[in-house]
C-alpha cells in the first residue's frame, strides 16, 4: 500500500531534502513508524508518545486527522498525507 507523504521544509533534513516520500501503513501511526525506518528522527518531530504534537497539523487527503481518528486514522492505498507545522507569531 503506497501512501504519499508531503514533507514540510523544516523536516526535509530527515528526508535528504525530499518534498514528498512514500510510506506504508494501515493507520497514521503505522505510516509514521514506517517512515521512521527510512528517515530516522522524523517520527519524534511529529508525535509525542501516542499523540500528534500540539503544533503539528496532519492532513489526510486535505482533511485534518484531528477531526477523524487522530493518529489512529485508517489509511488506504493512494492516500495523500500532508504534514504541516503550525505557524504562529506576528506583531502586536
Amino acid at each position: 500500500m503506497a501512501i504519499e507523504v508531503r514533507i514540510p521544509t523544516i523536516l526535509r533534513s530527515y528526508t535528504d531534502g525530499a518534498k514528498a516520500v512514500e510510506g506504508n501503513g494501515k493507520t497514521l501511526a503505522d505510516l509514521l513508524a514506517d517512515l521512521e525506518t527510512r528517515h530516522t528522527g522524523i517520527q519524534a518531530r511529529i508525535v509525542d508518545g501516542d499523540q500528534l504534537r500540539r503544533f503539528v497539523n496532519v492532513y489526510l487527503n486535505d482533511e485534518d486527522v484531528r477531526f477523524l481518528d487522530g493518529i489512529s486514522t485508517e489509511l488506504s492505498d493512494g492516500d495523500n498525507v500532508t504534514i504541516l507545522p503550525a505557524v504562529a507569531g506576528g506583531m502586536r
